[in-house]
């Protein structure tokens, strides 16, 4: 078989391939357009327990950042960055959401401080019942 043969007989079927493989290896939420919706609950009496502590559930950071079960003791934005998707950490110290890649800042509301992200962290909506926090959006 010649060459020409052989790779039009060989395109569609790695073309295909390669459009799968692109799919399943892109960066989920790297465009910053937000981190998808939520729906879910945290029980408060076994997490969450000192400020500063966080968890990350469903795309979602959430902080303690004061005492109480009040939703304003609390945050919830997307874990990912909006430069290039890398999951963020809270740091209890500076009070702020770091990107570990390159460096990137947020306060505790979602919003850049410091680049390369130039885009808000997408903010959750907590609301509290008794020990179960509900994050919503």
């Amino acid at each position: 078989m010649d060459r020409r043969k052989f790779l039009s007989n060989l395109g569609t079927p790695v073309v295909a391939a390669c459009a799968v493989c692109m799919g399943a290896c892109s960066k989920s939420n790297s465009s910053g357009s937000g981190g998808g919706s939520a729906n879910f609950t945290v029980d408060l009496s076994s997490q969450l327990l000192g400020v500063g502590s966080s968890l990350v559930s469903n795309g979602v950071i959430i902080v303690r950042l004061a005492t109480g079960n009040v939703p304003a003791s609390f945050s919830a934005v997307q874990v990912n960055c909006t430069h290039e998707g890398t999951a963020i950490n809270y740091n209890a110290a500076s009070n702020q959401f770091i990107c570990p890649n390159h460096g990137s800042t947020f306060t505790t509301s979602g919003a850049v401080t410091l680049g390369p992200a130039n885009r808000n962290l997408k903010q959750y909506t907590i609301s509290i019942s008794g020990n179960t926090m509900t994050v919503v959006g």
